[in-house]
């Protein structure tokens, strides 16, 4: 019940990459990230406090927690995604952001003590041999703008904002197991971290008056709104209830198979063409994650729970 949960939303939230994309041609990035992550924040709090004000009782370790979720889980991470997909195309952006279960096992190893053995770590070998492939491709956008050696400065932002949401997603993992609900996590955590956005956008980004042209203001907050409601208020959401379950390494993990919900997207929405490269990567990539997620069974850090107490909660889970 719960493994298709996780599928079912990141074949939801892979349809951010392409809206996204769609959003940028309206709006620079970090006026795009403000945007969606103060309309967020502002929704999900006022539903709190309309439902449950004794959320906003937070100790200072618990908000300092959340100031570092903000940063690095949503300000950080949106702002490198955002920038990068400018250049990359919708399913090249989400198979290096897949790069989070890598980095979230760093940090699941320093946080929570979760110990790497060798099938954890061939499994995670085999899926980082499946990125090579992909980075080898190149639009003309990007060789414009590049970086070091085979990678463009749009792929190592990316793999920054990877790198920045692995550790956000550690952070609210804590939170949870700190008696904070995921709502309220994310809630404070997008209000501050589109501060920091707005803040930032207007310091660097064109303002006259908005950064927005009057002609693009409706597609702009259309598209606004649907990603929103797709990855804000759903999949945000969906993600802290699946840490309660399972480890942040997983979860993560299960990721790799929304390239291929990316790649369909962006051909749909978008034109992109379908490449077989980032389907055959992603088939190497699930072999690593079929092999990390046995050894995660075996160690005891993915619980099973008993089938009466699933169909008690299946109706909450929906």
């Amino acid at each position: 019940m719960y493994i298709f949960l996780v599928v079912f939303m990141y074949a939801t939230w892979a349809n951010v990459f392409s809206l996204g994309k769609m959003a940028l041609e309206h709006s620079p990035p970090l006026f795009l990230t403000a945007a969606r992550m103060l309309l967020a924040a502002i929704l999900l709090l006022t539903f709190i406090a309309i439902r449950k004000r004794s959320s906003f009782r937070l100790s200072v370790k618990q908000i300092l927690s959340l100031g570092l979720f903000a940063v690095f889980g949503m300000y950080l991470t949106n702002a490198f995604e955002f920038w990068s997909l400018q250049h990359l195309t919708a399913a090249k952006t989400c198979f290096i952001y897949s790069l989070c279960p890598f980095f979230s096992a760093l940090f699941s190893y320093l946080h929570f003590g979760e110990k790497m053995n060798r099938r954890k770590w061939l499994g995670m070998a085999i899926g980082f041999l499946g990125f090579i492939p992909v980075l080898s491709l190149q639009t003309g956008s990007e060789e414009l703008i590049q970086g070091f050696s085979f990678l463009s400065w749009p792929e190592l932002a990316m793999m920054g904002a990877a790198l920045c949401t692995s550790y956000g997603w550690v952070l609210l993992r804590i939170l949870v197991k700190d008696s904070v609900s995921p709502m309220m996590a994310n809630g404070v955590s997008m209000l501050i971290g589109g501060l920091f956005a707005l803040i930032h956008s207007y310091l660097v980004e064109p303002w006259n008056p908005l950064p927005v042209a009057s002609s693009g203001i409706l597609p702009f907050t259309q598209g606004i709104l649907i990603m929103t409601l797709i990855s804000n208020i759903i999949c945000y959401n969906l993600y802290g209830l699946m840490l309660k379950r399972f480890t942040a390494t997983f979860v993560s993990f299960m990721g790799l198979l929304s390239p291929i919900f990316a790649s369909l997207s962006g051909w749909v929405f978008l034109g992109e063409p379908l490449s077989p490269v980032i389907f055959f990567a992603t088939g190497i990539v699930s072999l690593g994650l079929w092999m990390v997620y046995s050894a995660e069974l075996r160690q005891g850090y993915i619980r099973k729970a008993e089938p009466a107490k699933l169909e008690q909660e299946a109706p909450a889970a929906n």
